[in-house]
């Protein structure tokens, strides 16, 4: 089964269809007049339908057990034809898609074995994914792909050469990943005057996004928010709190790092904690989505998942 656990929760969608073809006219009356001798069979397929999204982790091996939060089924006939659409809804780390798939799978089943005591041509078409929103692929078209990034590493002993940073490079490597460059890559001791002035330096030279690990606890030495503080024209509270809310999902102790996020002019600034997993937790917790913030600065808005310029 695919690892999931550094995906964040997002409301997912799915929409799926199937086709039931009767072969004649007297089995769709037969369905609108409730006469088919096993029972109304749009609310029995309907039941069965929601039985076969719920069970479809415990048949297909590698689909995820989650928690299903909306499941709608509707019939459209035409003619000799009932269209059924199925659609998913949860809040959750992966999609939906195959669930909604199986549950449109189950209804059509379902109607072809009530059916065909009255009708022996009955077929199923079409089972297929009509729509799906919600995951990684919604987003990441809503970035601008020439972003460059300035990755500091606060550390008194990586710095004197004691110890070997890693925390810096998986924040690079998850950067990487999102399309955004390196424009520099440093380690500085924990001094307040030297976060400072990394900072304006590496705004001066263009960085969109500026990204300080370490010096987020509460030891004596610990002083990158301290020093951010300050220089910050707005803080971003949401981001702040989504590092640390994934974060203590995954290790008790995430509530005691300040992490930080505000805008120094038009940069993003971050201060991140300074272990490795903190630094990849909290890349994974806000990246890609954080970039969308470039977007904004620019002056477009939200619009229902689309961005647009304000009028």
């Amino acid at each position: 089964m695919v690892d999931i656990t550094h995906k964040i929760n997002t409301l997912r969608i799915a929409t799926a269809q199937a086709i039931v073809k009767v072969s004649k006219p007297e089995t769709i009356e037969a369905i609108k007049n409730g006469t088919v001798p096993k029972g109304d069979v749009f609310a029995m397929s309907k039941a069965a339908g929601l039985l076969g999204v719920k069970k479809t982790p415990e048949l297909l091996p590698d689909c995820h057990p989650m928690p299903i939060e909306f499941t709608g089924v509707e019939y459209e006939i035409k003619g000799q034809e009932i269209t059924i659409l199925v659609t998913v809804k949860t809040i959750y780390k992966t999609g939906v898609e195959v669930e909604a798939m199986h549950g449109a799978s189950i209804v059509a089943l379902n109607m072809y074995d009530m059916l065909k005591p009255i009708d022996k041509g009955v077929e199923i078409h079409q089972v297929k994914l009509v729509s799906k929103k919600g995951g990684k692929s919604d987003y990441t078209d809503k970035f601008r792909k020439d972003l460059k990034a300035a990755v500091i590493v606060c550390s008194d002993s990586i710095a004197q050469g004691e110890k070997q940073d890693r925390a810096g490079k998986a924040i690079i490597a998850k950067l990487k990943q999102c399309n955004v460059s390196i424009l520099e890559y440093t380690i500085i001791p924990d001094e307040q005057e030297e976060i400072v002035a990394k900072t304006k330096a590496n705004q001066e030279n263009g960085a969109d996004v500026i990204i300080f690990t370490g010096g987020t606890g509460l030891s004596p030495r610990d002083v990158t928010p301290e020093a951010l503080s300050p220089i910050l024209e707005r803080r971003i509270p949401g981001i702040e709190e989504a590092i640390r809310s994934y974060g203590q999902e995954r290790m008790p102790y995430a509530m005691l790092s300040r992490s930080v996020a505000g805008t120094y002019k038009n940069s993003l600034v971050l201060a991140l904690p300074g272990s490795t997993n903190g630094a990849k937790e909290s890349m994974d917790a806000v990246f890609p989505f954080v970039l969308h913030l470039f977007r904004i600065f620019k002056g477009e808005r939200h619009d229902e998942g689309r961005m647009t310029k304000e009028e």
